[in-house]
């Protein structure tokens, strides 16, 4: 995975976040935000498509794969998606880019989301694959979202409830949840694979996991409501799967509309791990989406 790519571990305050990177630097900044329970590895078959016209950065956000997995406090703030914001944004000052554009999946973009709210000034536009915003979800579950994701009222359990059940075999909850997300099929490469389950199977990877999806519930809804109504100004992309949940238990753009002012976007034939199903459609729509940013952005100045 990821040829003509390097590896770093960057330290950010206290934690260090594991990057892989590849392309220009002098391009534009583009960084890949994985999700739940993966890794950078994720993005391996669309960041390559990428670095002949980006300066390509992935990731491993807190908690997950080679990053660190600090400890939690009782309002869970260290997994708070504001906190893993500013970590990417020092990321990508580290890596030269004070201005840069996105594209993430699932609790990545959620991380996303965040990080355009508070650091307007750093991100410029981006693409969130396969959510729905976080407090809206919760606001409007139902049954049939609550059953096919059951995993996020799973992982919110308190300590060490969800720790303990996932603990007795790591690598089966995994393949369990994810599996049953992609339809009952496979569609991660065995390096991939490998690398999730090995990152996923310490019983520190699996408590900041959770912890992650308790701040979803509780202090990432807190810092959702003191926004006040304030929305997402920049250019947003949303794609979904259209053999997935959110396709099927809500209306994606119409949420985002709520939360964002300037929202395109449609679903895409695939389940929740499009990136590495359809990677070379999700690699084409993003350096379509974000060209065009950077063109009217230069045309506008």
């Amino acid at each position: 995975m990821f040829l003509d790519f390097e590896e770093l571990t960057l330290k950010v305050g206290e934690q260090k976040i594991f990057v892989r990177h590849g392309g220009d630097p002098g391009n534009p900044g583009l960084l890949l935000l994985h999700g739940y329970p993966q890794t950078s590895a994720m993005w391996h078959a669309v960041a390559p498509q990428l670095t002949d016209q980006f300066h390509v950065i992935c990731p491993d956000l807190r908690g997950y794969g080679r990053s660190s997995k600090p400890a939690s406090d009782d309002r869970h703030m260290p997994y708070s998606k504001r906190e893993m914001a500013k970590d990417m944004v020092s990321v990508m000052s580290q890596m030269g880019h004070e201005s840069f554009l996105v594209g993430a999946h699932d609790r990545g973009a959620r991380v996303t989301h965040r990080m355009a709210l508070d650091h307007p000034q750093n991100v410029q536009a981006m693409v969130l694959l396969d959510i729905a915003p976080t407090r809206e979800m919760y606001r409007d579950t139902s049954k049939e979202f609550a059953t096919a994701y059951w995993h996020w009222f799973f992982l919110i359990q308190k300590h060490p409830i969800p720790e303990q059940i996932i603990g007795n075999d790591p690598a089966q909850f995994w393949k369990l949840k994810c599996f049953n997300q992609a339809k009952g099929e496979n569609p991660f490469i065995a390096s991939a694979l490998d690398e999730y389950i090995a990152a996923f199977s310490t019983p520190e990877g699996v408590h900041a996991s959770c912890e992650d999806y308790r701040a979803a519930a509780t202090i990432d809804i807190e810092h959702d409501d003191q926004d006040d109504g304030g929305k997402v100004e920049q250019p947003l992309m949303v794609l979904w799967a259209k053999r997935g949940v959110i396709e099927t238990c809500f209306d994606a753009k119409a949420l985002w509309q709520e939360r964002a002012l300037r929202v395109e976007g449609e679903a895409v034939d695939a389940t929740h791990y499009m990136a590495e199903e359809i990677p070379d459609e999700i690699a084409s729509r993003m350096r379509a989406f974000f060209l065009r940013q950077i063109e009217q952005k230069d045309a506008a100045e």
